[in-house]
C-alpha cells in the first residue's frame, strides 16, 4: 500500500510535561491504524497536531509524499483530514443535513440548498452502510446515529483519513458492531482510518496495523497478525499484564448494606433523569449498574455520595435513612467513595499526597492536636499507605497534581479503603487507567468484597462489570430496565438492556395446545 501520511520527530510539550516525544507515525491508504497507549501516552496530543488544534514544537507532517503545515482545523479539513472526537460536536435541535453543513459555504450562497446537502447526506448513507435520516432532528437519534452523523460530516467534506478518539466510548456492543462494519467498508473504499483506544479487544479486532505510545514515545508499531493482547499490554505498561483476575466465589450474605427506594431526580422543564430507582446491596457482593454514559448514572452516584437531594425517594445505609446526610456524615458511617472524576471530586490537587490522605479525618486524633495540624503523623500515616497501595514516588509531600493517573487512582483507593469501610461506591474507577493500573483496582475492590463490604459499581465498561460483579442492573433512560445474576447475564443480553429494550423475557416452556 502506499502512505498517505507520514508524521516525522513530532516534539510537543506544556510547560515541562512532554506530551510528544520525537514520534514518528505512518498512515497507509486504505488501513485502519489503531493508536494504543494508556492514559497520558500522547495518543490525543499527537492527533490534535495533526488535526490543526496545536501546533508542534518540533518535527514535520507529509501529506501524499508532499510536506503540509496543519495551522488549523480548517487547512485540516481542506487536505481531507475529519476528526471524530469522543464528545460530538453537533446542534441537538438541527437535522442531519443542517449539522452537515454547518460552518460550510452553501452551494447557493447566501441561500441555504437544505434539499441538495440532504440528497448529497443520503447518497453519502448508502455508500458507505452509514444508515441515518438526513432530515431527523440529531436530538432524537441514539449515541451510535449520532457518531453516524459525525462520520458523515467528515465525508461530506472529502476527507479521506478519518481520526476517531475513543469512539466506543460512548455505545453500546451492538453499536460498536455496526461502527466496525462502517469502518471496514470505509477502508474498502481507499478510506483511511486512525482509530485511537485503550481497549486491547476492539484494537485486535479491528486494526490493521497498531502503534504503541508510552510517556510520549513510539515503543513499536506492528501488525495486528504478529501480536496479541499480552504482547499489546506490555508495550503499553512495560511490564507483564493478568487480564483475568481471580475472582473468588461470592461471598454475599444476608445484611442490606445500601437500600435505595422510588429514587428520582426531575429538573424543572426536563425529562426524569432518574425515575423511581429501587434496588439493594448486600453485605459481600459487587453490585453493579451497567449502561450507555448519560443514563442517569452521574445523578444516582450524586445522590448516593450526598452531594445532591433527589426529588422523591430515599436512600438508607444499613437501616438508616441517610438522603440528607451530606458526604462528611457518609464518611463517618463508613462509606468509601471512588469518584467518577479524580481531579474534582477526588483530590484536592493543589495539596500534596498526605494532605490528600486525611482529608476525610484531618480533624481528628492523631492527625490534630489542639486545633494544629501535626505533621508528623501525618507524614507516617503518608508513608504507610504510599507502601501498601505502591503509589509512585513514594514521597508525601509530593503534589498530587504531578502524579501519573494511575497513582492517583491509588492515592483515591488507598484514603477511602484503608479506612475498612461498610460500603463503597465505585463510579468509573479505571476511567483513564492502563491495563495495570485497572488490574490494581480490580484487585483491591476484590479484596473489599471478600472483607465483606457492600460495592456499588457503575460502569460503562462491560468487560470489567462482567469480571467483577455478581449482580447486574441495567440503567437506560433514568431507569432500571432488569437486574441480572451474573450467571444469567452476557454481553447480547446487556446490549440489549442498555439500547433500551425492554426487559428480556426469562424463556417460558411453551405447551402445544389439545387437538
Amino acid at each position: 500500500m502506499a502512505t498517505l501520511l507520514r508524521m516525522e520527530d513530532i516534539c510537543k510539550h506544556f510547560g515541562e510535561v512532554v506530551a510528544n516525544d520525537h514520534v514518528d507515525f505512518e498512515v497507509e491508504e486504505g488501513e485502519i491504524h489503531a493508536l494504543l497507549g494508556e492514559n497520558g501516552a500522547g495518543k490525543t496530543t499527537l492527533m490534535n497536531i495533526l488535526y490543526g488544534l496545536y501546533r508542534p514544537d518540533h518535527g514535520r507532517i507529509w501529506l501524499r509524499g508532499r510536506p503540509v503545515d496543519i495551522s488549523s482545523p480548517r487547512v485540516a479539513i481542506s487536505l481531507g483530514i475529519g476528526m471524530i472526537h469522543q464528545h460530538f460536536m453537533l446542534v441537538p435541535v438541527f437535522t442531519v443535513a443542517e449539522n452537515v453543513l454547518l460552518g460550510m459555504p452553501a452551494p447557493r450562497e447566501p441561500l441555504l440548498t437544505l434539499k441538495q446537502v440532504a440528497e448529497r447526506v443520503q447518497h453519502l448513507s448508502q455508500q458507505y452502510g452509514l444508515m441515518v435520516d438526513p432530515y431527523a432532528r440529531v436530538e432524537d437519534l441514539a449515541v451510535g446515529e449520532r457518531q453516524r452523523v459525525e462520520i458523515l460530516k467528515a465525508l461530506y467534506r472529502q476527507a479521506d483519513l478519518l481520526i476517531l478518539d475513543e469512539p466506543t466510548a460512548v455505545l453500546t456492543p451492538g453499536e460498536v458492531e455496526k461502527l466496525f462494519t462502517v469502518l471496514r467498508n470505509l477502508t474498502r473504499q481507499g478510506k483511511s482510518v486512525v482509530f485511537i483506544s485503550h481497549k486491547l479487544d476492539e484494537v485486535m479486532a479491528i486494526s490493521d496495523r497498531i502503534t504503541v505510545l508510552r510517556d510520549g514515545r513510539v515503543v513499536q508499531t506492528v501488525a495486528r497478525k504478529d501480536t496479541d493482547k499480552a504482547a499489546l499490554a506490555r508495550m503499553m505498561v512495560g511490564r507483564e499484564v493478568v487480564f483475568r483476575i481471580s475472582r473468588p466465589e461470592t461471598c454475599r450474605g444476608e445484611d442490606v448494606v445500601l437500600r435505595v427506594e422510588g429514587l428520582t431526580v426531575q429538573r424543572r422543564g426536563e425529562r426524569p433523569a432518574l425515575a423511581d430507582i429501587n434496588f439493594c446491596v448486600r453485605a459481600g457482593e459487587i453490585f453493579a449498574i451497567a449502561g450507555v454514559d448519560g443514563n442517569g448514572q452521574r445523578e444516582l452516584a450524586a445522590v448516593i455520595s450526598g452531594l445532591e437531594k433527589p426529588t422523591f425517594g430515599r436512600v438508607e445505609i444499613e437501616g438508616q435513612d441517610v438522603t440528607a446526610l451530606g458526604p462528611r456524615g457518609l464518611v463517618r458511617l463508613g462509606v468509601a467513595r471512588i469518584p467518577e472524576d479524580r481531579h474534582g471530586l477526588g483530590l484536592v490537587m493543589g495539596f500534596t499526597v498526605g494532605e490528600n490522605l486525611v482529608l476525610d479525618c484531618f480533624d481528628q486524633s492523631p492527625f490534630c492536636r489542639l486545633g494544629w495540624l501535626n505533621f508528623r503523623a501525618i507524614w507516617r500515616r503518608a508513608m504507610t499507605l504510599c507502601q501498601e497501595y505502591d503509589i509512585r514516588p513514594q514521597q508525601p509531600d509530593f503534589p498530587a497534581r504531578l502524579l501519573s493517573g494511575g497513582n492517583q487512582q491509588k492515592l483515591i483507593l488507598a484514603r477511602e479503603l484503608s479506612r475498612q469501610p461498610r460500603f463503597v461506591l465505585a463510579v468509573q474507577p479505571t476511567r483513564g487507567l492502563d491495563v495495570g493500573a485497572s488490574e490494581f483496582v480490580y484487585r483491591n475492590l476484590l479484596e473489599q468484597r471478600q472483607r465483606g463490604a457492600g460495592i456499588l459499581l457503575i460502569s460503562t465498561e462491560l468487560d470489567e462489570v462482567l469480571m467483577l460483579a455478581d449482580r447486574i442492573a441495567v440503567i437506560h433512560g433514568g431507569r432500571i430496565m432488569d437486574i441480572l445474576e451474573r450467571d444469567e447475564a452476557d454481553l447480547e443480553r446487556l446490549g440489549l438492556l442498555m439500547a433500551g429494550v425492554a426487559a428480556v423475557q426469562r424463556r417460558a416452556v411453551a405447551v402445544a395446545p389439545e387437538e
